[in-house]
């Protein structure tokens, strides 16, 4: 067995507080979007681009716009739940080295996509495991990354000039940090914690979780 693989599996998180902010390597950056373009593809389609973002004064405004969206989800809060997520950390926008937003071109090997034509999503798919590529290889270098999901892709498209039809998927903080938690923040935060696996497995069929285990 490949332990150092299902390390690097196990010490993969998401990063918010631990970024320090020092420039990375090009050769590593490199290396790392080469993991991401490697990723498997809908038809081979390979409908992903990679924006990569250092200036602070877009990443301010997009900070500032996450911090906006922050404070809307916890409008909708109350209570210990409220409490719970006035201290968790959501960014590290400014932080980080910097910002790699990964986009989906739906039109990409259009209109033919082998492998689409019943899954529409089945691109979507695919760029979610260009990220994960990109996640494990960074986290291979000792580098952090964390997944910026407070906003509206409206906005970040306008910011970056993302032209009508290609979706932002992800903003990915990424950099040198300090450290990678042992426990991941929001289970350290007490917002939700994993669940064994016995708890999602099932065997031939669907079995409903208030019919027993699988």
């Amino acid at each position: 067995m490949n332990e150092q693989f299902y390390d690097i599996l196990r010490r993969r998180r998401d990063v918010r507080a631990e970024f320090t902010g020092e420039p990375v390597d090009d050769a590593v950056l490199t290396r790392v979007l080469e993991a991401a373009h490697a990723a498997p593809s809908v038809g081979m389609s390979q409908p992903w681009d990679f924006v990569l973002v250092r200036d602070p004064g877009t990443r301010a405004e997009f900070a500032q716009h996450v911090h906006d969206e922050r404070e809307v989800f916890a409008s909708s809060l109350d209570g210990e739940r409220a409490e719970t997520f006035s201290r968790i950390k959501v960014e590290g926008i400014r932080e980080s080295s910097l910002g790699i937003v990964v986009t989906y071109d739906e039109q990409r090997g259009a209109p033919a996509v082998l492998g689409r034509h019943a899954i529409a999503d089945a691109g979507l798919y695919s760029v979610c495991l260009a990220i994960q590529n990109l996640w494990l290889a960074a986290t291979a270098e000792n580098l952090g990354v964390g997944w910026v999901s407070f906003y509206r892709e409206p906005v970040l498209a306008a910011l970056l000039g993302i032209p009508d039809g290609i979706r932002p998927v992800a903003w990915l903080c990424v950099g040198p940090v300090t450290a990678l938690a042992e426990v991941p923040d929001l289970e350290r935060h007490g917002w939700r914690h994993r669940s064994p696996l016995s708890g999602v497995l099932h065997h031939e069929r669907f079995t409903p979780r208030d019919q027993g285990s699988a």
